[in-house]
């Protein structure tokens, strides 16, 4: 662990980071030589599942006329000619 000042700290940040990033290094940053802040590596966050059917690992299956599927209400919609998407003025 090196300790070092605040000024150090700032004029050299971007190098520190980058040494603690690639070595695991820590510091301590101290200021009229009181520490005041540790400077540490992340530990990589663990994933979390996504949600419906894309939670589990592996393959999804799309059927062969998804691009068809429900296209007639999609262009009532999108008409506007559907109990739904109808306005009222």
């Amino acid at each position: 662990m090196h300790k070092l000042n605040l000024y150090d700290a700032k004029t050299n940040f971007s190098k520190l980071i980058a040494n603690v990033a690639a070595t695991g290094e820590e510091y301590i940053i101290a200021r009229n030589g009181q520490p005041m802040a540790k400077l540490v590596p992340l530990t990589p966050a663990e994933k979390t599942p996504r949600i419906g059917f894309m939670k589990e690992k592996g393959e999804t299956s799309v059927p062969d006329n998804f691009n068809e599927l429900h296209a007639d209400k999609i262009e009532e919609l999108f008409y506007g000619n559907s109990e739904y998407g109808a306005r009222e003025e």
